[in-house]
């Protein structure tokens, strides 16, 4: 039972990354109308901020806010946005989704960053503090 409850946990938030990704391929396409488009941008805008109308560390409600006007908004998009630009934008959105990931390219970004901080904090060490 557990198991089955997790698999539908995981289907929907794939789901909703996928639309969530088309909702932003959609938003920048000239075909979709303007007012769609600044409704696109402002849930991709939602989606992908860091910053919530409700915090997440505040129990039960802080993941609400995000099950609940997420999906709320990609419903009211794909309600404005004509449907054959939607399909193309969600096969997109789905397609980018299968592509492969490179464990390797992020390691190596890590450690350029990690290596800039090493330098960062070498040079602030090296100040001399009167």
């Amino acid at each position: 039972m557990r198991a089955k409850i997790m698999a539908r946990v995981q289907q929907f938030t794939h789901r909703l990354r996928i639309e969530a990704h088309a909702v932003w391929l959609s938003a920048r396409d000239p075909q979709v109308p303007l007012p769609t488009r600044l409704i696109g941008w402002l849930v991709a805008g939602y989606a992908l901020s860091p910053i919530d109308l409700i915090p997440d560390f505040i129990p039960v409600l802080g993941m609400l806010d995000d099950l609940l006007l997420l999906p709320l908004g990609i419903w009211l998009f794909t309600r404005l946005i004509p449907d054959d630009r939607w399909a193309v934008h969600l096969a997109t959105a789905e397609a980018a989704s299968h592509r492969p990931v490179s464990n390797k390219a992020a390691i190596v970004i890590v450690l350029i960053w990690l290596g800039l901080l090493a330098l960062i904090a070498m040079q602030f060490m090296a100040m001399r503090f009167y």
